[in-house]
């Protein structure tokens, strides 16, 4: 019976699982390196401004 073999298979949903797991970390990442690059961008800014 291959069909009951192809629907018992949870190989691809683990992967799925997998997959969404990598996305919300890379989201979560490119989160964070956003608002570190705005807080970096008015620090220099800010640095700049003094020394002129």
């Amino acid at each position: 019976m291959k069909i009951r073999e192809f629907l018992a298979d949870e190989s691809g949903a683990t992967a799925i699982e997998y997959g969404l797991i990598a996305a919300l970390i890379g989201v979560a990442i490119i989160g964070g390196v956003r608002a570190l690059g705005t807080r970096l961008s008015s620090t220099f800014a800010r640095v700049s401004g003094n020394l002129a």
